[in-house]
């Protein structure tokens, strides 16, 4: 091998380098369509005819407007709930044909024919004959070769059949994986993205792939070269490798080759030279490779973009050029309600990834497929790391041969279409992958050979008895739920267990061998945003939203569904910043995949999303403070708990998770407590925050013994000079509290409550909790949706005014924050639909399935008493219970005020069933039997 260092050559090859010079034929536009569900078409010779319907491709029958139109309306049952409604479905085959006209100036080239996107199976018919190969990916370019079919300088008819049916088992029997559903997006029938003929001389360069070593500051290259001739062939190759950004070039490499009948590969190693520039999320550089080869009677280029980078491990730490890197990342499951499938341009993608980055994120996960060329370009430039799987999310692997097969095909396909990228860092084989192993290691083994760019694990988490604990041997990442030593993510944990905040998953993790990566943490509920029904127009008809609303019109609780929304929100973003900050906190921890940042309107319409499905802002918290936990560095806080009596100190550590471009070096750290109106202590301190996990870099110690009355401090931590800070609330409430019951009557006893009332007498009325009918108190929303999983107790937090005087002496805002977890897990939800009149005064977000009348705190009047009816735990062990406590003075402050003057309630009867003690009950219904 030569390499030509001159100025000229690089001259000659960026000059006589354009992409204008393909020969290509757009086939976009309009073709005739018919649909075929019966199959009769392959027996009636409908390769043979031109059909009278028009179909705008790229595009889809749904598009189009065809198929079977949908008779459904908005109700909430399980079919329209279950996902959003396409307008007008269809699965089966549909034809397509029009006429082409071959350039007269192809004589002697090759002719392949590029779908970039179908569902599922595609055969091609020219003329009416048909080629004998037929195509099945889901995830990249379909491609035939027309060489033998087409005649420059004529007309032909060009015909494909596409079938959208199922071809491999390849997910849960309801089409769950995410290249394959309608529960995401739909299984539509159409071609999209690239349609077009290329033109290839017979001596041509058929693939180019760049293997970065920046150890070396080499790119290795492997041209796949192709002759269709019966002879060897003589020719140069020439390449060169510019940076985009700056437009410059490295050095030129030329050399001449023989190149033999056939497929070959011809392996280079290119010098980037000793200025190159590396690509990550903070400087993603990006250089174009042109290679050009010359032979006397053909002639051929191609061009690849790549990054010069290594995403790696050492141990059990993921890498990015030998540099720690944190993931932070959420799923992408192919969720565009407008189209119902991925975006095939750049600007779809950049909302996208613009979105994410705005939110503090640098992953994405894409959930049982992969995405389209377009997202992949787009990732590179915006410096994102990617985890894309096969399209696979199967309990059976290794059931059928098959499937198998095409499993290795999809993975062929990806590393020839897509392995160029720098964002492709990472690749699972699979979502929660059940069944052979054996398989699923063998297929590692295989691609970890054929293609070292990428990390590769082999499912993203599993169920599989025997397996889902500990990393599989040919693992180089793992992502779990758990381990065998414990939980790496928190969801559970959050209801039965008091708050703390000094905790991490290193328990969980230690022994880890490799990086572990924590899998869809979050799936809290947000009550559904009604006013997003009008961004529904497209293919898909948001049935579940509109039955939603108009079970609230009927309840006459419309008026409330923007507060069930940001009550409910407001509880999922602390709790999502729990998540994400015990995951940052956990040394051994590389990354966090959320479901979802995003909604996901399927499997029951899970409504997870802090965004809604089109990735915009529901306004429950706001990208900037989003970023205060999920950024390249964040300052976190350790402390023991939520709630505290003004006899404690508040103690805690500062530590700072550092996973930027450089150490932070004499760094100035500012610290202050408030109370929302007065700063009352603060602090700064000056050192290095070193890449990495950084503990103990400051110690607190306040005491608490000034505050005198129930308040909300607001602790605020700040890196001077740059945008990273982040900020908790913890409450204390005084030691020294009498508790002053004055005119009021406590009581837990049903009986005793209605009598005192009947004397015109004030009455708090507290029963056990454990007994009365209704739904089981809980501080965490409902998981995932109330329809994907009913059996759960389905409220989605409290909902409360914070200027109601019955909270004037207990500090809330109006929806559920740590503070509440004593009283919401210590109670029974009332169901209040069947009472007129009185009023909540803490209500209870009920699930979108049923939205119901709910309330732990309600007051009303009966005759001339009054009442306030608390359902949660007013009583045991109040003493030691501050939160409890402080809302039992809070509710007797208010009730022996003057303004205490509750509405009427008009149903004394419906009360009273309500109240009714389970227990109560039984003997009832024993003494009626017997």
């Amino acid at each position: 091998m030569k390499r030509i260092v001159t100025s000229f050559l690089i001259l000659f090859l960026l000059c006589s380098w354009n992409s204008s010079d393909k020969l290509e034929l757009d086939i976009a536009g309009a073709w005739t369509v018919q649909l075929d569900s019966t199959d009769i078409g392959l027996q009636n010779g409908w390769q043979n005819k031109v059909f009278k319907q028009l179909i705008q491709l790229p595009g889809t029958t749904d598009d189009a407007g065809l198929g079977v139109p949908n008779t459904l309306k908005p109700s909430l049952e399980k079919l329209q709930m279950s996902h959003l409604t396409r307008k007008n479905s269809y699965l089966g085959a549909v034809w397509y044909t029009r006429e082409i006209t071959v350039p007269n100036g192809w004589k002697g080239k090759e002719f392949i024919l590029k779908l970039e996107r179908v569902l599922w199976k595609t055969n091609v018919w020219i003329d009416g004959k048909e080629l004998v190969n037929e195509q099945h990916s889901l995830i990249t370019p379909h491609y035939f070769d027309l060489t033998k079919y087409l005649v420059p300088g004529q007309k032909h008819r060009l015909t494909i059949r596409v079938d959208n049916r199922k071809q491999f088992d390849i997910s849960l029997d309801a089409n769950m994986a995410h290249a394959y559903t309608n529960e995401t997006q739909i299984i539509w029938n159409g071609i999209l993205g690239e349609m077009k003929i290329e033109a290839l001389d017979p001596v041509h360069i058929s693939n180019l792939q760049v293997y970065p070593d920046i150890a070396l500051s080499k790119a290795k290259l492997a041209i796949s070269l192709y002759n269709n001739t019966k002879r060897k062939v003589k020719g140069v190759i020439n390449i060169v490798a510019v940076n985009k950004k700056t437009n410059s070039s490295i050095t030129a490499f030329s050399n001449k080759i023989s190149i033999n009948p056939g497929q070959s590969v011809l392996n280079v190693d290119y010098d980037m030279g000793k200025d190159v520039k590396l690509w990550d999320e903070f400087s993603p550089e990006l250089y174009e490779l042109k290679a050009q080869l010359n032979t006397s009677k053909n002639k051929s280029s191609a061009s690849v973009d790549f990054g010069m980078r290594n995403f790696s491990k050492k141990g059990s730490v993921l890498t990015i050029n030998n540099r720690a890197v944190f993931l932070r990342g959420t799923l992408e499951c192919d969720i565009f309600p407008l189209t119902g499938h991925t975006p095939m341009d750049k600007e779809g993608w950049r909302k996208v990834f613009g979105a994410a980055k705005d939110w503090g994120l640098n992953h994405l996960r894409f959930h049982s497929w992969c995405p389209p060329q377009a997202a992949f370009e787009v990732a590179d430039e915006m410096g994102f790391y990617l985890q894309v799987e096969l399209p696979v999310w199967s309990l059976n692997i290794g059931k059928e041969q098959k499937v198998t097969d095409f499993l290795y095909e999809e993975a062929e396909f990806m590393i020839k279409e897509y392995g160029n990228h720098p964002s492709f860092c990472m690749w699972s084989l699979g979502n929660e992958l059940q069944g052979d192993f054996k398989v699923l290691t063998q297929l590692i083994k295989t691609l970890q050979f054929k293609d070292a760019r990428h990390l590769y694990t082999t499912t993203s988490f599993t169920f599989e008895k025997g397996h889902g604990e500990w990393p599989e041997p040919e693992d180089d990442f793992f992502i779990t739920q758990w381990t065998k030593k414990g939980w790496v993510r928190g969801q559970g944990v959050f209801n039965s267990e008091s708050p703390t905040f000094d905790k991490d998953y290193s328990n969980a993790v230690e022994g880890m061998t490799v990086p572990l990566i924590t899998h869809e943490i979050g799936q809290y509920a947000v009550y559904p945003k009604m006013d997003e029904i009008s961004k529904y127009t497209g293919v898909l008809e948001p049935l579940n939203f509109k039955a939603i609303k108009k079970d609230l019109e009927q309840k006459g609780l419309i008026g409330k569904a923007s507060d069930y929304t940001e009550a409910s929100g407001k509880l999922a973003v602390i709790l999502y910043k729990e998540e994400i900050e015990r995951a940052v906190k956990t040394a051994g921890i590389s990354g966090f995949q959320l479901l979802d940042l995003h909604d996901f309107p399927g499997q029951g319409t899970a409504l997870v999303g802090l965004l809604d499905a089109f990735w915009d802002s529901k306004n429950l918290i706001s990208a900037a403070e989003f970023r205060q936990f999920s950024a390249p560095v964040v300052p976190l806080i350790r402390f023991p708990k939520a709630t505290y009596v003004n006899n404690e100190s508040f103690v805690a550590t500062l530590d700072v998770s550092n996973y930027s471009a450089n150490d932070l070096k004499d760094q100035v750290i500012e610290w202050s407590i408030n109370n929302g109106m007065t700063v009352m202590a603060s602090g700064s301190t000056t050192t290095t925050i070193s890449l990495g996990y950084n503990k103990k870099v400051i110690e607190f110690n306040e005491s608490l013994q000034k505050i005198t009355k129930a308040t909300k401090l607001n602790i605020q931590v700040a890196l001077k000079g740059t945008d990273y800070k982040n900020q908790w609330n913890v409450w204390v409430y005084p030691q020294k509290q009498t508790i002053d019951y004055g005119k009021v009557i406590y009581t837990r006893n049903l009986k005793d409550a209605f009598t005192h009332l009947a004397a015109g007498h004030k009455v708090l009325l507290n029963p056990d909790w454990k007994k009365i009918k209704g739904i089981e108190g809980k501080f965490v929303p409902v998981f995932w949706s109330p329809i994907h999983f009913p059996k759960q107790a389905g409220t989605m937090g409290i909902l409360c005014d914070p200027t109601h005087k019955a909270l004037a002496d207990f500090p809330t805002d109006k929806h559920t924050d740590w503070q509440w977890w004593d009283l919401n897990v210590n109670s029974t939800t009332l169901i209040m639909d069947s009472i007129v009149g009185g009023n909540p005064i803490v209500e209870m977000v009920d699930n979108f399935a049923n939205n119901r009348k709910l309330a732990s705190l309600f007051e009303g009047s009966i005759g001339s008493g009054k009442l306030v009816i608390a359902s949660f735990d007013l009583i045991t062990d109040i003493e030691k219970r501050p939160v409890a406590k402080q809302m039992l003075i809070s509710i007797l402050n208010y009730m022996n005020d003057p303004s205490f003057k509750p509405e009427p309630i008009k149903n004394l009867d419906a009360l009273k069933l309500i109240l009714t003690e389970e227990k109560e009950k039984v003997k009832e219904s024993a003494k009626s039997i017997y």
